[in-house]
């Protein structure tokens, strides 16, 4: 191993470890965690000429933000509110997303029983044919129904 990909992946003396190989434990693009530093998510523990070494502190903290993102699907400035906000202030950022999440849930049960509905109709041209679909479409032109979440 050269010296430039030994400064990248470890540093021997201290447990410190390079951009590269912190991107490679989560699985990241380096760029993903450069990211991060920009929107002041993450800092290195320690910057050695121009390179980027992480503690185990800032790799639970890379590890934390990537299962927000992925599993609460949670948005930078969300995780930013958690991380920033103390008092438990942090709370009010964890039930907003809650509530997308079940707005969305809902948003799509009902996109689900509408599918179910349209492969259980006997038309052959279901878009051409279909009755209830055309009660439906006649009366969303009528009524003030929400177009993209909002009204018009």
């Amino acid at each position: 191993m050269g010296n430039i990909e030994k400064a990248c992946s470890t540093s021997d003396d201290d447990g410190l470890v390079g951009i590269g190989a912190a991107a490679h434990r989560f699985g990241l693009a380096e760029s993903a965690l450069r990211y991060w530093e920009h929107c002041g998510l993450i800092r290195p523990a320690q910057l050695r000429s121009r390179w980027r070494l992480y503690g185990p502190e800032e790799l639970h903290r890379i590890g934390l933000i990537q299962l927000w993102r992925y599993t609460g699907l949670m948005s930078i400035e969300d995780i930013t509110r958690v991380l920033t906000t103390d008092n438990y202030g942090w709370r009010a950022a964890v039930l907003e997303r809650l509530d997308a999440i079940e707005q969305e849930q809902q948003r799509l049960a009902a996109a689900k029983a509408h599918l179910r509905r349209l492969l259980d109709c006997p038309d052959s041209n279901p878009a051409e044919d279909c009755p209830e679909l055309r009660k439906m479409t006649a009366a969303r032109a009528v009524s003030n129904h929400p177009v993209n979440g909002r009204a018009r």
